[in-house]
């Protein structure tokens, strides 16, 4: 028995201002979709929800119609969670908004650090919402706009029906550039079916980077971005990306040949002590020599977590791949690190 299916999954959902977080609290709080979820807003002001459809509101909990309910948090998050914790029927999930200019990842790392709600409680997903129009500029002006890409695991680009199709191919390039493992899921009015978002274990370490190896190639529309799977491959009218995210970047580290584990994990944990402040996110499937099993790694900022995932396949070349999305970090030094931890080859008998 998987001890994990008990908790209940939470969603952080974060984006700038206006990007349409609202929007779908409110389709989350008010439609029949026949789940209860509890939804955990920053500042109540934010969402403005309708009284007509609370059922029953003591001072900072609010029951919908629904089933659902919602919380105002003005400022400790654990103690809320553990009040939402102690009431009858557990929810088929909590969501959890941070605010249009905050740093999403303090709230990914509650759901770590207190015990008890580690103990109750598994991070699905940081899902961020963007608005499909605005975001070229707030990439450009706002620093917290490329870490809250960064941070995704998901990015709902909403208002596409305000731009064009050539629009939308440049605005996901430049998602691309911050954050090459996100997935992007088009939207208008913030309408997407809740599944796409809510559920989707993208935390789980055995599903991430299950989109490999095309680690870039498709998305979820089934075209392909005309194959580019390398950062080498940008595309004419885009020559200039590099230029704007100096602030958020990402690379990805391939090796062929195995990695060495005794100098492989003193590595990544200097790495991530070392530039964990700058270190928005890492993710790396493994490959340990006499080791059938591929091992999976993911940090946000300084929280480092790893484990043994699926056998690797017959079929599948055993290649080491670590993507790292942060500021300003040393491609060179990391680069320069991670080579060293290759195994030594065998001497021939």
């Amino acid at each position: 028995m998987d001890m994990a299916t008990d908790k209940t999954p939470v969603t952080v959902l974060t984006g700038y201002l206006g990007a349409g977080k609202t929007t779908l609290l409110n389709r989350i709080l008010t439609e029949d979709h026949g789940k209860k979820y509890a939804v955990i807003v920053n500042e109540f002001g934010e969402v403005g929800i309708d009284n007509d459809l609370v059922v029953d509101a003591d001072e900072e909990v609010f029951e919908m119609n629904n089933g659902c309910i919602c919380c105002t948090v003005r400022g400790d998050l654990i103690r809320i969670l553990s009040g939402l914790m102690k009431r009858a029927g557990q929810f088929d999930g909590i969501l959890v908004e941070t605010t249009g200019l905050a740093d999403p990842a303090p709230v990914a790392q509650t759901f770590f650090v207190d015990e008890d709600i580690a103990a109750r409680t598994r991070l699905d997903a940081i899902v961020t919402v963007a608005d499909a129009m605005h975001l070229t500029g707030e990439l450009d002006r706002a620093p917290e706009a490329q870490e809250q890409i960064a941070f995704g695991d998901i990015v709902l680009l909403n208002k596409t029906d305000l731009v064009t199709e050539d629009d939308l191919t440049g605005v996901e390039a430049r998602i691309r550039q911050i954050n090459p493992t996100a997935q992007i899921v088009r939207t208008t009015r913030a309408d997407v079916p809740l599944e796409t978002i809510l559920g989707r274990h993208a935390f789980d370490l055995d599903r991430i980077l299950e989109n490999e190896p095309d680690f870039l190639g498709q998305d979820d529309h089934g075209h392909d971005h005309h194959d580019h799977h390398h950062d080498h491959d940008h595309h004419h009218h885009h020559e200039d990306v590099n230029r704007h995210d100096a602030h958020v970047s990402s690379f990805s580290l391939v090796s062929e040949a195995p990695l060495d584990p005794e100098k492989f994990f003193p590595w990544v944990q200097t790495i991530s002590q070392e530039f964990g402040i700058d270190l928005l996110r890492m993710k790396g499937i493994l490959a340990f020599p006499d080791d059938p099993k591929r091992y999976v790694a993911q940090a946000v900022h300084m929280m480092l977590e790893g484990d043994h995932s699926r056998e690797w396949r017959a079929d599948e070349p055993r290649i080491s791949r670590m993507v790292f999305i942060g500021r300003n970090l040393p491609r060179d030094v990391i680069e320069d690190g991670f080579v060293k931890c290759r195994a030594a080859r065998p001497v021939p008998a």
